[in-house]
This record gives structure tokens, C-alpha cells and sequence, in this order.
């Protein structure tokens, strides 16, 4: 009973994320509109919009396109961007003071410095899942990846191999790395892999 409330939890969180970021693009696009619109009133100080009025509106829309992609992609790359943009938009827009500044470029560094060391390549990863049976060469060209394979070999044929140097079980949830990328089971019909998910790091 818990598992079916967290699964339908999920679900509705999944599709309000999406509506949220339906909602957040169109108002992006109409603030984008009416910003075009009013562009020719920029040489008029005394209305919208000044150029500092356009600058601010500007970082808030790229802020908006940031969470955007937050909420649907869910990788720290992403929080990472968002974060980098709000900071940057608070040092330009901000003039109050040179220490603010300051903070706000120690909190710059402090950001790079964090995705530099802390993040790992498989913490910023999309994933696909294919057939078992697929072709490993026709993977690669799809994917743009590089899958060390003989000729004709399949999904399942280089997982097998990599799998007998780990010696690990091959279950559901089982990843072999290489340098790139991953390969992860994702489904099993009783012994038989079936499923295999292609974990792409992105850099």
C-alpha cells in the first residue's frame, strides 16, 4: 500500500512539475513579447523600460528559463546554473556596495570550485534505455557515444563482458562504467536481460 501511494505521489508530482514549467515558458514568452514591444521606449528615461529596467528583466527571464530546465531535467548541473545566474544578476543589477560585490564573486568561485571537485561525472546524467538485443555500433552512432564492441556485438554482449570483469550478478540495478558512460539493467524477464539503460555522463 505505501509503494502504490508513492508511485501515484510521484506521478502527481512529475505532472505538476510539468505544468509548472508549461506555465513558467508562457509567461516567459509573453514577458519576452511585451519586452520586444516596448523596446523603442528605452531612450525615454521616465518609462518602461530604461536600460537598467531592461537588464533586470532580462537576467529574470534567463533566470526563468534556468528553472525551467531544473525542474525538468533534475541534475545539479542545472541548480548549478540557476544558482550562477541569480548571483550574477545580483552583483550587476546590485550597486549598493563593493562588499556585496565581493560576496557575490566569492560565491561565484565557491560554486565553480564546487562543480569542479565535488561533482561527479555520473551526478550530471540523462539515461536511456534500449533492447538488450540492440546493436552496440548502432547504439554508438545514436548516442554519440564510443561503446568498445567487436563486430556485431549487442547491448547485452558488452555488458556480459564488462559484467565477467567485476565478477558482480547481473540484477536489476547492476551498472558497468567505462570512461563516458554507463550501462545499467534495467529489466529482466526472469534470467534473461531484456532491457538495457544507457547512463550518458554530461559534461
Amino acid at each position: 500500500m505505501q509503494h502504490f501511494i508513492a508511485k501515484i505521489l510521484k506521478r502527481v508530482t512529475e505532472i505538476l512539475e510539468v505544468f509548472i514549467s508549461i506555465m513558467l515558458a508562457i509567461g516567459i514568452v509573453l514577458l519576452c513579447l511585451r519586452m520586444a514591444s516596448s523596446l523603442s521606449n528605452i531612450p525615454h528615461l521616465d518609462v518602461w523600460p530604461n536600460y537598467d529596467d531592461l537588464l533586470e528583466t532580462c537576467f529574470n527571464l534567463i533566470i526563468g528559463v534556468e528553472l525551467i530546465r531544473m525542474m525538468y531535467y533534475h541534475t545539479p548541473n542545472t541548480v548549478f546554473e540557476v544558482l550562477l545566474f541569480a548571483i550574477a544578476r545580483q552583483i550587476i543589477i546590485d550597486h549598493s556596495s563593493i562588499w556585496s560585490s565581493l560576496v557575490g564573486v566569492c560565491a561565484i568561485a565557491v560554486l565553480f570550485a564546487t562543480r569542479k571537485y565535488l561533482f561527479c561525472d555520473f551526478d550530471v546524467a540523462e539515461a536511456t534505455i534500449f533492447r538488450a538485443s540492440a546493436k552496440a555500433s548502432s547504439i554508438s552512432k545514436l548516442l554519440g557515444i564510443h561503446i568498445p564492441h567487436e563486430k556485431g556485438e549487442t547491448l547485452l554482449d558488452v555488458f556480459n563482458k564488462k559484467l565477467e570483469e567485476t565478477g558482480a550478478g547481473a540484477n536489476i540495478g547492476t551498472c558497468v562504467y567505462f570512461t563516458d558512460f554507463g550501462l545499467r539493467v534495467a529489466k529482466k524477464n526472469g534470467e534473461k536481460i531484456t532491457r538495457i539503460e544507457v547512463i550518458r555522463a554530461i559534461h
